[in-house]
């Protein structure tokens, strides 16, 4: 009993790396996994669920997808059997995800393409947010924003927050060494000039508000749908 409950633990573990793409939280600490369930043999049954009913399909089969891969890729693990719950979309997503179909197989003529652009996207805006994470303690102390266009990953102590955000900036090849600049244009990845560091901060800033934001309209409503913890989930 006590293995299968390590086995279960790991499972989590692995599920936490995934994250919700437009919230860039785990879906574990969301709430998002609604259980998770090892046999002793290393069979993994593994159940999602979104805060409705009408979540879009397409970040919800990122979600399902990356669910999969991770739990798949535990050495003792025997086999897989991620699904999504209560969505519109559920048996499109399930039926792909199971098959490794990808999305525009899965969706046939309802999908433009697959998710590779959606996701570079999403790590986009959570580089921005991270670099408003990392940034406000030079803003509180009344650092000019020039003058912050000028630092490097090299001058910001380290923190949970400088982590994270070099783990978003990794996933799109940005520079993440400690004479990389701090303030980067995630489009072309060149650094951004002292003119434009206003102007680029307060995006960053209206990014993570508006991520923040979503994030506790969305726990707000699976809370209202599901009373019930989900597996793994943690308190915000």
């Amino acid at each position: 009993m006590t293995a299968v409950l390590t086995e279960r633990d790991r499972v989590l573990d692995a599920l936490g790396a995934v994250r919700d793409p437009e919230l860039d939280e785990p879906i574990t600490t969301l709430g998002f996994v609604s259980t998770c369930v090892v046999s002793a043999a290393g069979d993994v049954v593994v159940r999602l669920r979104l805060p409705t009913y009408f979540c879009a399909p397409n970040f919800a089969f990122l979600m399902v997808a990356d669910a999969y891969d991770v739990v798949a890729a535990l050495p003792a693990v025997r086999a897989v059997d991620v699904a999504l719950e209560d969505h519109f979309a559920a048996t499109q997503i399930n039926a792909g995800v199971a098959a490794r179909a990808g999305f525009r197989a899965s969706f046939g003529d309802e999908a433009a393409a697959e998710l590779d652009e959606l996701r570079r996207t999403f790590v986009s805006k959570a580089v921005l947010a991270g670099t408003d994470q990392v940034c406000r303690q030079f803003v509180a102390a009344g650092t000019d924003p020039a003058a912050i266009a000028g630092l490097t990953i090299g001058d910001v102590p380290p923190s949970a927050a400088l982590e994270r955000l070099l783990r978003r900036r990794a996933e799109l090849g940005l520079p993440t060494g400690p004479d990389a600049p701090l303030l980067i244009d995630v489009g072309t990845g060149a650094a951004v000039e002292a003119a434009a560091a206003a102007r680029h901060l307060g995006l960053a800033r209206l990014t993570r508000t508006g991520i923040e934001a979503n994030t506790g309209i969305c726990r707000g409503m699976l809370k209202h749908r599901y009373s019930d913890a989900g597996a793994g989930e943690e308190e915000p």
